[in-house]
């Protein structure tokens, strides 16, 4: 069985958190999950994740399971309830850096698109005016081709919020088997083949993806902390997202 990826602490207080997720790893635990995030950051602690009394690992957020980056528990209720209004209320300031493929249609913008669950498939959510009010800002950082690194600012915090947004102005994520699938019998994944001129790949051997997985990653957080100072978070760029865009850059810029 693969063992799930682990964590790194990136920031600590008595009452608070902070966490690099890796992707592939469940925010809470799930009955097709072995690990969570919320677990092995009781374990990081040893602190429990289940019970009433404090102190204990409470969550306030969640990520896609495929999304890496900066994510927040609190340590005992009254902590996970001032987290928690920040982010009822949208005043946590929050970025992404997204991989995407396409043309971007301006270098910067901005999409305020109701979201609700598109009623074809329950695991995808749509834009429909009927939906609850979600809101992103964006701003391309670089161009490589057909793809772009792209800095999403999120003003609400919808289910998949990015990935249909960006979708909606044509710039899904380069990888995203469910908003952005590849046509059979190709594969989920970033390619050196795809963007690299003369590229070629050793016969016999499949050729590797350079990401294969939800081109997303939640860079900054930035909250009141429970004493009162503002906290900026950030997270660095996981291994293969950094580089696929070292690639982009060498090769992709025609």
């Amino acid at each position: 069985m693969k063992r799930p990826p682990s964590l790194e602490i990136l920031w600590q207080t008595d009452r608070l958190i902070a966490v690099l997720k890796p992707a592939g790893l469940a925010t809470i635990p799930g009955r097709a999950e072995t690990d969570s995030v919320l677990e092995q950051v009781a374990r990081l602690t040893g602190l429990p994740h289940t019970g009433k009394d404090d102190p204990r690992i409470r969550v306030v957020h969640r990520l896609d399971k495929d999304t890496s980056g900066v994510m927040l528990f609190a340590k005992d209720k009254d902590a996970q309830r001032h987290l928690s209004h920040q982010f009822q209320n949208n005043t946590v300031e929050k970025e992404y850096l997204a991989i995407t493929f396409g043309h971007p249609p301006a270098q910067s913008g901005e999409v305020d698109g109701p979201l609700c669950v598109n009623p074809g498939s329950k695991t995808r959510m749509m834009i429909s005016q009927s939906g609850r009010p979600a809101r992103t800002l964006w701003q391309v950082e670089e161009t490589f081709g057909e793809y772009s690194l792209v800095r999403c600012f999120p003003k609400t915090g919808k289910t998949h919020q990015i990935r249909v947004h960006l979708l909606s102005i044509g710039l899904p994520l380069a990888v995203d088997i469910l908003y952005n699938p590849p046509k059979a019998p190709a594969i989920p994944g970033v390619f050196l083949s795809q963007f690299k001129r003369g590229y070629r790949w050793t016969r016999g051997e499949r050729e590797r993806p350079l990401i294969d997985r939800l081109t997303l990653h939640a860079e900054k957080l930035r909250f009141q902390n429970v004493t009162g100072e503002t906290v900026e978070l950030i997270a660095p760029l996981p291994k293969d997202f950094r580089a696929t865009l070292n690639q982009l850059r060498n090769h992709g810029k025609r």
